[in-house]
């Protein structure tokens, strides 16, 4: 091709090239690497969510078939402390990332079903019997569990240590004070758990060689370069003699990426047990040490002219962690960067309580933030009997309201044109209880829909061998994303070869360093990467050609030679060149090798990047039974250059499912005495099914933005969730929340939805 604004592969709705393999059951997942002489470690939890053990009796796990080793804190080994930071994120303190308690180093009890000792054996059904028969007694004290009334309350100056999370409000109570129009509003929300198919698991072995040890890990991680480096400082040994394997994780979004207790839990007890060690947590243990999103309580106060400009905004956001966790949702994201509003002022709590440590989940903040901000709006667009859609573009914001930045690229005006279209808007009727058919009342409600759109640093490898076909690496992960595809897609563009002649690996430490796949930030980061590397390297092979007098590019200039389908030639004589196999064979080598990089430049200081839609929803009430049904699903998406209209439709797909299952559905509930996990399975955490699913019309507007990179991609993953709760982008919540009111005369001011407005009968529920 002759430029990189040509693409043959790049928008193609290729098949997932590892689909096949995930139905035949031929993918290998973290639980299933065979392993010699494998042992199996089953995880004792606690039975108290405040307190200290005690004692802790072995003696009868230890004298049950099979047993190799119990791991208490009392006999297992000390680590150092987890790194402060990884990837420029903050990971430990108030704002940060992780959990900061290392495993089995003391008897505290922090919350329930806190892990407190691992029985190793040599089957699972032996360890997990023997886990049984560890008997604890614990010195219990009272649980804190309410977030208003906890004893350790802060408001954490940073999100992961770079976002400002808290902003004076004094020129906002002013400009609301004046304001004609004004509103407060009070929205709260549940936990809500990740649930991904694949379990978090872990197979730790050490080696000893020449003189120094070795650990490698298969496990299920979607940050590879973050954990090893937390490994090296947990086990003070050097990041080169650590090697992390995850070819394929079966979901994550949010968890599975700061979770370090699993791996390093596993590779203590594989030290101790002195072999390999595979821990896999059980569904009902998912509850409690893999993260969840926090409940919330957000109140927001506005000031508006008559026409609906505002002038005043002010959203205050309260949510919990645990005592060895810093992690804040913080809920006023979208608000401090979505609106052209004069006075903003915002706030994030944050309470101690002795409930499991909480963590990222698909679009942090924004889903959650922007279910109470969109829904505040179209309390206000109701109040003033303004069309919902003009209310927003009233206050659409030209520049970044967060710095004044140019946008790199902002459409949403015509994702709210072409969505008005799409779903039918002009029928929208905003009058509660005027639309039904039976005993079905019948609503339609919209929202907007942004995320940041981030780029990291990445690296990528490529490689061209003599037999036409090529090789490109990366040290990214496949978390169900469609990762293998579209960087296939990706490589086979730069590479100009037939995408049947490129293969893609990801998932080792010992490939080229990427970035943790979170924030969307995986396809534009390592996408450039993988691009670079392939362009480097048929670089390599057009210098090797016209210094070879025996090819027919000899001397030619490396600017007149152009590549299509493997083979080079002179752009303005096509019939001149040569095939890649034939440089290689030629000059006796097997293959030529090549590095790409991806690595952010200043244009984080010439462009705000971010990403918008808007979504529209259809919901049905039925009058007599108030079982509600999501009968239509509409979203518009301004994402920049669609790499793969297949994996990128799904993607969208899932984060509006997502959505509605946040929005109606998904609840996780605490013994409010014992603090406890009530929820613990998939039969009792409800989600979607296919006969709660809606018609779903999605589409993108596919328009590269060539300030992020030369692919013109943003990300996906996390962004459609937003607009419907949970915003990662999810475009459910917060348009079924205001269709509710369409529908019954009910303003939905709690998550999830469904539960709320059945059981009260109030104006608002």
């Amino acid at each position: 091709m002759s430029d990189s604004t040509s693409f043959t592969s790049i928008g193609r709705a290729c098949p997932r090239v590892e689909g096949r393999l995930k139905v035949i059951g031929a993918a290998t997942f973290t639980a299933e690497w065979d392993v010699p002489e494998v042992t199996y470690g089953a995880v004792v939890d606690s039975a108290i969510a405040r307190g200290a053990i005690r004692e802790i009796d072995t003696a009868e796990s230890l004298a049950a078939p099979g047993v190799i080793a119990v791991v208490t804190h009392e006999n297992a080994p000390r680590l150092h402390p987890y790194p402060d930071r990884g990837e420029g994120f903050q990971l430990m303190g108030e704002g940060g990332l992780a959990e900061a308690r290392l495993p089995l180093q003391d008897g505290t009890i922090y919350y329930g079903a806190q892990s407190i000792a691992v029985v190793v054996a040599n089957t699972p059904e032996q360890a997990q019997y023997a886990a049984s028969l560890v008997h604890v007694t614990y010195d219990k004290q009272s649980p804190e569990l309410v977030m208003e009334s906890a004893s350790h309350q802060v408001f954490p100056e940073k999100f992961l240590g770079i976002e400002v999370l808290q902003k004076s409000a004094n020129d906002a109570h002013a400009a609301i004070e004046e304001a004609p129009v004004q509103l407060s509003r009070e929205y709260h929300s549940s936990i809500c758990h990740h649930n991904p198919i694949e379990l978090l698991a872990t197979i730790a072995m050490w080696e000893r060689r020449d003189g120094e040890n070795y650990l490698t890990l298969y496990d299920t991680t979607r940050a590879l370069d973050t954990l090893r480096n937390v490994m090296a400082h947990c086990f003070d040994m050097p990041m080169a003699n650590i090697r992390i394997i995850a070819h394929y994780i079966g979901g994550a979004f949010g968890s599975k990426a700061w979770s370090f207790f699993n791996p390093v839990l596993a590779a203590l007890v594989a030290r101790v047990a002195q072999r390999p060690v595979k821990i896999e947590w059980r569904r009902q243990q998912m509850y409690a040490v893999a993260g969840h999103r926090p409940a919330t309580k957000q109140t927001l106060s506005l000031g508006a002219s008559w026409g609906g400009k505002i002038s005043g905004l002010i959203h205050d956001s309260r949510t919990h962690s645990s005592p060895v966790s810093g992690y804040i949702e913080p809920g006023a994201r979208m608000t401090r960067m979505m609106y052209d509003v004069a006075n903003i002022g915002y706030s994030n709590r944050l309470s101690y309580l002795n409930l499991p440590s909480p963590t990222v989940m698909r679009g942090p903040g924004f889903q959650i933030g922007s279910w109470a901000l969109e829904c505040i709006l179209d309390e206000l667009a109701s109040e003033l009997e303004i069309d919902p859609i003009e209310l927003r573009l009233r206050n659409y914001a030209e520049t970044s309201p967060v710095d004044g930045l140019p946008f790199s690229s902002k459409r949403l005006r015509e994702c709210y044109a072409r969505g008005k279209v799409l779903f039918g808007w002009e029928a929208h009727n905003p009058r509660p209880r005027l639309t039904q058919v039976g005993r079905h009342l019948i609503g339609t409600g919209m929202a907007s829909t942004m995320l940041p759109s981030e780029c990291s640093e990445a690296s990528a490898q490529a490689t061209i061998f003599a037999n036409g076909s090529a090789l490109v690496r990366s040290a990214t992960h496949e978390i169900g994303n469609g990762a293998y595809t579209i960087f296939r897609q990706i490589a086979a563009d730069g590479l100009d070869l037939p995408i049947d002649q490129v293969h893609f690996e990801l998932g080792d430490t010992t490939f080229p360093a990427a970035p943790s796949t979170h924030g969307s930030v995986t396809t534009a980061t390592v996408g450039t990467a993988v691009f670079k590397a392939a362009r480097n390297v048929v670089m390599v092979l057009k210098k090797r050609a016209v210094g070879d007098h025996e090819s027919p590019l000899f001397k030619a200039a490396l600017a007149a030679i152009n590549a299509r389908e493997g083979r080079l030639y002179l752009r303005e004589h096509p019939s001149i060149g040569e095939e890649y196999s034939s440089i290689l064979c030629r000059a006796g080598l097997p293959s030529v090798v090549a590095n790409g990089d991806a690595k952010p430049g200043d244009e984080r200081q010439q462009f705000a990047f971010c990403s918008f839609g808007a979504v529209f929803a259809e919901v049905r009430v039925d009058e007599m039974t108030g079982v509600v049904r999501v009968t239509r699903l509409c979203g518009v998406y301004d994402v920049g250059r669609i790499i793969n209209p297949r994996t990128a439709h799904s993607q969208l797909m899932g984060g509006m499912l997502f959505g509605l299952g946040a929005t109606l559905m998904e609840e996780s509930l605490f013994d409010p005495h014992s603090g406890l996990p009530v929820v613990r399975n998939l039969a009792d955490y409800h989600f979607p099914s296919c006969a709660d699913t809606p018609e779903i019309l999605i589409e993108a507007l596919n328009v590269p933005d060539l300030h992020i990179s030369e692919l013109g991609s943003r990300g996906i993953g996390s962004w459609a969730v937003t607009g419907l709760p949970p915003p990662s982008l999810t475009p459910s919540s917060t348009q079924q929340a205001s269709v509710f009111v369409v529908c019954q005369l009910r303003r939905i001011r709690y998550l999830r939805t469904h539960s709320h407005a059945l059981k009260q009968r109030g104006n608002d529920c």
